[in-house]
């Protein structure tokens, strides 16, 4: 007999004659032998309406208030659903969260999980109850004690079920959903879109940052972090759907269910170097040329980055291992000699990297390290991020000053703290899944300090607006003042936001300005074999050249690469990146 925990969304209640159906699937389930915990969303568009109902009292409702009246969606839910389970002959009880002793952090709206209480859960299962609780929600301890209805935001019956999954240590946290479970890309774009049997929490993890909406990043945090067997199926058929695995063991020593550090490891990779290419044609297939050539020279390429083009020209810079930078210099030379450009290189490098779940969600990580590095007198010569990593290359005499002043800030152990790290092979293919991220838009800062403190000055002042930056790119290129270029992308509802702030800042920096891109969207390839895969960014870059794309920028991390494209390119993208890597159905 094993505990299950599942989860039903609004879409699978969204009617009474849904709703008994959901209540035969558990009752099926049960007689299988199994302990549930189910946690279910409000019914359809529930949330939906209740908002609506107060934008037509107030437009801008106390925060308490809404949590008061959006939290009333999922307790209907439970009662009718608890009310159908008894009417099969399946005992059940129904709990709110507050209930269910889900406690909360007190910021109404977007509150993140501190612990879950189960003794009350754990009762209820012995005396072979079905316990339906209501997801979405919590409580907090307010002033004097008193207990405050509080709602998680986004995700949130998602996160309640996992967070339940990991405090009673389940066999299996099930989220049923309207789609049979994590395809390789939206099906509504590449119709041939494939189902996954299953995908790692970081690549999950990266696809759901990126827009891929079946899952709620801080659900797949937590799974990740807890080692939370987590499966999504479709609420309409029994198959096996996707299954997102994890090595980790569940832990709860290190702080709250979600106020974990974010950062749980730190890793320094000696003997690196960083060839740059400047002043290159800027057309479609110049990077598909250039990392093509180095694939077939036998050059393993780890970061790629690519900053905004100049006039009609651009940079690319790319790090590899020192034992391969005259391959590497070589086959670059060739390329160099019939299109034009310069080449310029650099050894005695190291890269330091922070990794752990949801890194980019929180803006204030990103900033810190660049500013222990800057405090440390340390410059950074260029920047990769991904929502599981950030990655610095320094030089190499001050990689162990780094790592050890990085440790500290972070209050990493020693088992934390890797030098030299190899990744084992556990042959999974290069490329698992496509995102194309639309809610994006591009900003440079032009002209500003090549010295210690740049970048973590500008995104320490987007962290305080609570904005996060996704793509975070450091121009190669020097302006004749020995300034640089460094460009992000953002959310669309965090443009005016973030220039408000940085028009404040740039003020500072004599010849700095802002410039706003064209629009653009986000394509990622997503895939934990790409470290042991020679030539997968020159297979993406190749695919858009195909297609005349031009590339804005590239950034990548050890399992993701991003192109940020013309908008108007990118569901053609899209399509033609899916059918290269032959991810589709009856592609494979």
């Amino acid at each position: 007999m094993a505990l299950l925990v599942q989860k039903f969304g609004g879409t699978s209640l969204g009617s009474i004659e849904r709703i008994k159906a959901v209540a035969q699937r558990i009752k099926s389930s049960k007689e299988k032998g199994d302990d549930l915990v189910v946690v279910v969303s409000a019914m359809g568009h529930q949330t939906d309406e209740l908002t609506r109902l107060a934008s037509e009292i107030t437009v801008d409702p106390p925060h308490r208030e809404m949590d008061m009246l959006l939290s009333t969606g999922e307790q209907v839910s439970i009662s009718l659903l608890t009310m159908a389970l008894n009417e099969l002959g399946t005992p059940a009880i129904s709990l709110t969260g507050t209930q269910a002793g889900i406690i909360t952090e007190s910021a109404h709206g977007r509150a993140r999980i501190l612990e879950i209480r189960t003794e009350r859960i754990k009762n209820l299962l012995d005396q072979g109850q079905t316990i339906v609780i209501a997801g979405f929600q919590g409580t907090t301890l307010g002033i004097g004690g008193i207990a405050e209805i509080t709602t998680l935001g986004r995700g949130g019956s998602d996160t309640s079920a996992v967070a339940l999954a990991a405090s009673l240590e389940a066999a299996t946290c099930e989220i049923y959903t309207d789609v049979p479970g994590v395809l390789t890309t939206d099906p509504r774009i590449v119709k041939n879109a494939k189902l996954m049997k299953s995908i790692s929490c970081d690549e999950m993890l990266e696809l759901a940052s990126l827009g891929a909406a079946v899952l709620h990043p801080r659900a797949v945090e937590i799974a990740r972090n807890f080692g939370v067997t987590l499966v999504v199926k479709s609420s309409w058929d029994n198959l096996d759907g996707t299954t997102l695995t994890s090595n980790k063991k569940p832990d709860f020593s290190q702080g709250g269910i979600e106020h974990r550090s974010p950062v749980d490891g730190l890793e320094l990779l000696e003997n690196q170097a960083v060839v740059a290419l400047s002043n290159i044609p800027d057309r479609p297939g110049i990077a598909a040329e250039l990392f093509e050539s180095l694939s077939e020279g036998g050059v393993n390429v780890d970061l790629i980055i690519q900053a905004t083009h100049q006039i009609d020209s651009n940079d690319i810079t790319f790090t590899i291992a020192e034992n391969e930078l005259h391959n590497a210099l070589t086959q670059c030379e060739k390329l160099i000699n019939t299109i034009g450009g310069d080449i310029s290189f650099q050894k005695d490098l190291t890269k330091l990297s922070i990794y752990g779940a949801g890194i980019m969600g929180r803006p204030g990580i990103a900033s810190s390290l660049f500013q222990i590095l800057s405090d440390s007198g340390i410059n950074i010569r260029l920047i990769a991020t991904s929502e599981v990593k950030v990655s610095c290359v320094i030089d190499a005499e001050l990689g162990k000053k780094a790592l050890r002043n990085v440790g500290e800030i972070f209050k990493l152990t020693d088992k934390q703290i890797t030098l030299n790290p190899t990744i084992k092979n556990n042959n999974e293919p290069e490329v698992r899944g496509i995102a194309l991220d639309k809610d994006q838009i591009q900003i440079s800062v032009k002209n500003v300090p090549d010295k210690p403190g740049t970048a973590s000055t500008i995104c320490s002042t987007l962290a305080e607006k609570n904005i996060s930056l996704d793509t975070i790119v450091q121009s190669e290129r020097k302006h004749k003042d020995k300034t640089k270029d460094i460009s992000f992308t953002l959310k669309k509802n965090d443009r005016s936001d973030a220039k408000y702030a940085l028009k404040e800042l740039i003020g500072n920096w004599k010849g700095s300005k802002l410039e706003e891109g064209e629009s653009i969207v986000r394509i990622s390839a997503v895939g934990s074999g790409m470290p042991f895969t020679k030539g997968t960014a020159g297979k993406i870059f190749r695919a858009l050249a195909n297609q005349k794309i031009n590339i804005e920028m590239i950034a990548t991390s050890e399992i993701r690469t991003t192109c940020i494209i013309s908008e108007k390119y990118g569901e053609k993208a899209l399509n033609e990146i899916h059918s290269c890597f032959k991810l589709g159905k009856n592609e494979s």
